[in-house]
């Protein structure tokens, strides 16, 4: 079987400058990196406002297994299809981190015959953004302790400070940590702590903001501190935003590359779904629908996560409205939320997977509250069958949905261009009416009530006393009509991973809240997860290496 490293090296790339002319740019628009990927120009984004825009779809899939939905496989693929059928399509997607690619998860560029190229630069350095993220982040951290060091004229309390650092490396080592030991010299000594950089609200920022001067003032209002009297500092209370901004001036503008089959293709921003909001840039997926007729992103992870940060804080903060959702699930995933083990996938059992389709059904039910049409993409594996195939397609009718069999990956555009005709019917058919979940003006735990109970049918939402303070708090300060960011496994409906299927009527702790103030929204982290992920017992780092002609080996 080709490797989908191999099926990305041995890819007849076109000159980026060709890939920007698909959507009528110039060459002067775009700023090379390379022959095969590029940035949109500042000039170039200016120019583009005020166009038209075209079709917004969204890719989503039902909660993650350890067999694979293909999501990121879907999108690429779906965007290939639109543009065989002779349409002008673009497809917007995250950037990669390294701590997944090093660790499990592997990289983010789809796979097989659906792909987005490099793969390789794609999952490693690419044009630098991330480490543009890290460093920003970093050089706010180090003004803090700075300032401190110098005399603390901001009267900071060192026990309130809330500014982590952070690292784009899965490392448990470093999620609490003492820094300012050895003296005097270093500073004084406070209790601290690494995220991974797709948590940084720097991320969030750089893909909510709308410009340059957007993006200084949302890093200006991050919340970085609190004095002994807990008003709050701010970044630019430091006068960090300025040369945070700086750091971040090419990282703002949008990535531009391509897919196998040579579909334009705009990578940028790449926050995590279950600890951040989970979906591409504001500014890259605007400039793409200024420029194509169609354009399909995705949302990361399950859609209780990515779906629904996607519609209530994306949509809602930019002004979007999605025209249509592809729900993507594989038989194999929908066995295992039946209950088979991964060990026994390769066995028919259409019984498994009529039991795991209640997963699909809550995702469609949960999506059609939004008010935009879903198609159903069943991601084609080789072990399938017909009959379990028909359980499927049977089951998705009776939630008043079609589905689709998909073989982009063996087959790339030819193996989906009946659900690229269906959905360019549905989204030119104007029959989407998109609403987001809550209203603006409803109380902060009263979102994040909303979410647990229609989103993840909760029964109950618990919290500390001091939460609900705090978040009374926040809502004095004038942080009410933000959205709220639910932090939560991705693997199920509710906060335990091993609850597979469509649990209900469990309980949701939330068990710390952060503001968000830069990024707007508030963060809800609920059950156990974290901001700092660790490597697996056997990372995937142990198999990546140069083999002897110094080509990339392992990198999946």
């Amino acid at each position: 079987m080709t490797s989908d490293l191999d099926i990305a090296r041995a890819a007849k790339k076109r000159p980026i400058q060709e890939i920007g002319a698909r959507l009528g740019l110039e060459a002067e628009d775009l700023i090379p990196y390379g022959h095969d990927k590029a940035k949109l120009s500042t000039e170039t984004l200016t120019r583009l406002e005020g166009r038209a825009t075209g079709r917004l779809i969204l890719v989503t899939a039902i909660n993650p297994t350890p067999a694979g939905e293909g999501k990121t496989t879907t999108t690429v693929g779906l965007g290939d299809g639109l543009q065989a059928i002779g349409k002008k399509a673009a497809i917007c997607i995250r950037e990669a981190s390294l701590g997944p690619n090093f660790g499990m998860k592997g990289g983010a560029a789809g796979g097989g015959f659906a792909q987005v190229v490099p793969m390789e630069s794609m999952n490693l350095h690419f044009t630098g953004d991330f480490h543009a993220i890290t460093a920003a982040h970093n050089l706010l951290a180090a003004m803090i302790d700075n300032h401190i060091h110098w005399g603390n004229a901001l009267d900071i309390d060192l026990r309130r400070v809330v500014w982590r650092r952070v690292l784009d490396v899965n490392d448990r080592a470093l999620r609490d940590v003492v820094t300012g030991l050895g003296g005097p010299q270093n500073g004084f000594p406070r209790q601290g702590g690494f995220d991974i950089t797709v948590a940084s609200e720097i991320m969030a920022c750089l893909c909510l903001a709308e410009s340059l001067e957007d993006l200084q003032a949302r890093l200006g209002a991050m919340i970085v501190a609190y004095r002994s009297d807990r008003s709050p500092v701010l970044a630019r209370d430091l006068q960090a935003d300025g040369a945070m901004t700086v750091l971040l001036k090419e990282a703002l503008l949008p990535n531009l590359v391509q897919t196998l089959e040579h579909t334009p293709a705009f990578v940028h921003g790449g926050p995590f779904a279950n600890i951040a909001h989970g979906c591409n840039s504001v500014i890259a997926t605007r400039a793409a629908l200024r420029l194509a007729d169609y354009v399909v992103t995705e949302a990361g992870f399950g859609a209780d996560l990515g779906a629904e940060k996607f519609f209530d804080i994306k949509c809602r903060k930019a002004g979007l409205h999605p025209d249509c959702v592809v729900l993507v699930a594989t038989v194999r995933a929908l066995k295992m939320n039946g209950g088979v083990a991964r060990a026994d996938l390769g066995a028919e059992d259409v019984a498994a997977v009529t039991a795991g389709c209640a997963n699909l059904g809550r995702h469609i039910e949960n999506l059609k509250g939004f008010g935009v049409p879903v198609v159903v993409a069943i991601n084609h594996f080789a072990g399938d069958t017909e009959a379990e195939l028909a359980a499927v397609r049977d089951f998705v009718a009776t939630q008043g949905a079609e589905a689709f069999l998909c073989r982009h990956w063996a087959e790339g555009s030819a193996g989906i261009t009946a659900l690229a005709e269906r959905v360019a019917q549905i989204a030119d058919s104007g029959t989407a009416s998109f609403a987001p979940l809550y209203p603006d003006d409803l109380p902060l735990w009263d979102k994040i009530e909303t979410v647990a109970r229609r989103i993840y049918r909760a029964a109950e939402v618990q919290a500390d006393p001091k939460i609900h303070a705090q978040l009374k708090e926040w809502e004095a300060q004038g942080h009410g009509a933000l959205p709220v960011c639910m932090a939560k496994t991705q693997y199920s409906f509710s906060t335990d991973p091993t609850k597979l299927g469509a649990p209900e009527g469990h309980v949701v702790p939330v068990r710390e809240v952060r503001l968000s103030a830069g990024a707007g929204f508030v963060v809800a982290i609920c059950g156990d997860i974290m901001t700092m992920p660790g490597l697996p017992r056997v990372p995937a780092a142990n198999s990546i290496g140069l083999n002897s002609a110094g080509e990339i080996e392992g990198l999946f």
